[in-house]
């Protein structure tokens, strides 16, 4: 991923090829937690680390070449793993999360809508604030409100688009064929891979 890019930092992050490691351990994550069951000391280890590469990265963000990961490229491969741990031990011990974190969780279920869309919302607010004259004390209120902003807009791209589209598309071709063979072939019992 680091060596096709040529050294050039807005490929190596936000290009499909600089990504692609982190969408190959999604996928991979995904197949694990269908059919693999760990045990709960494991799945706990596995969340712990996962928090711990999340807090190094994104927590330590403007030092990453204290550890020499500038030079190696690995921030964003460490990203991903500790993302794909956590997930695993979410998966595995069934976790739910409080309440509180229901609009967080909402905004990570509409994820991709908010991707797709986002950037109509960046402009649109990065031009209000040229024109008002780009007072640095609105910047923390701008960023709170684009993202509020981008989360509503994919919430309403997806219930008015992705959902139906969803729906019609399993309608018309069978409900989740796929996942009834992945099912099949699945070592965990019925209700562990509806939990998965």
């Amino acid at each position: 991923r680091r060596a096709f890019t040529h050294g050039n930092e807005i490929w190596m992050e936000k290009s499909y090829l600089g990504g692609m490691d982190a969408i190959a351990l999604g996928c991979l994550t995904a197949l694990v937690v269908s059919r693999v069951r760990v045990s709960r000391a494991a799945a706990r280890l596995c969340g712990a680390a996962g928090i711990a590469f999340l807090v190094l990265i994104l927590g330590f963000a403007s030092r990453p070449s204290l550890y020499g990961m500038d030079r190696i490229g690995l921030e964003e491969t460490i990203l991903a793993v500790g993302t794909c741990l956590v997930i695993i031990a979410a998966a595995q011990t069934r976790w739910k999360s409080p309440r509180v974190l229901r609009p967080l969780v909402g905004l990570g279920e509409r994820s991709y809508e908010v991707y797709l869309t986002h950037m109509f919302v960046v402009f649109a607010f990065f031009d209000l604030f040229v024109a008002m004259g780009k007072p640095m004390w609105a910047v923390p209120g701008l960023f709170v409100v684009t993202i509020v902003v981008a989360a509503l807009l994919g919430h309403l791209v997806a219930s008015l688009y992705s959902e139906p589209m969803n729906r019609r598309l399993r309608s018309r071709w069978g409900e989740n064929r796929l996942g009834t063979v992945l099912d099949t072939e699945s070592p965990l019992p019925p209700e562990g891979r509806q939990a998965v």
